[in-house]
C-alpha cells in the first residue's frame, strides 16, 4: 500500500530540506572561497564546518529522494486534502 502525504505536509517538508541545501551550499562557499568563512576558527574548526555542511546536503537530498518516492516523482499522488 502506497503511503501518501497531503500537499501541505509535502511542500513543507521539501522546503526545509531545499532550504537546508541552501545552507550548506552556502557553507562550503564562504568556506572555500571566501576568508570570512574561515575568520578566527582554527583548522580543526574549518574541516568540522566542512563536514558538517557536506552532511547537511546528503541529509536534504537524501529527504527529497524519500520523499518523492514515498508520494510519486515530484509530487504526484499528493492528496488535495
Amino acid at each position: 500500500m502506497k503511503a501518501k502525504l497531503n500537499r501541505e505536509l509535502y511542500n513543507m517538508l521539501k522546503k526545509s530540506a531545499e532550504a537546508d541545501i541552501a545552507k550548506a551550499k552556502l557553507t562550503m562557499s564562504l568556506l572555500s572561497d571566501k576568508a570570512v568563512g574561515i575568520g578566527d576558527h582554527s583548522t580543526g574548526d574549518f574541516y568540522k564546518n566542512a563536514e558538517e555542511a557536506l552532511s547537511m546536503l546528503a541529509d536534504a537530498k537524501d529527504r527529497i529522494k524519500a520523499l518523492e518516492e514515498l508520494n510519486g516523482w515530484e509530487g504526484l499522488g499528493l492528496d488535495d486534502a
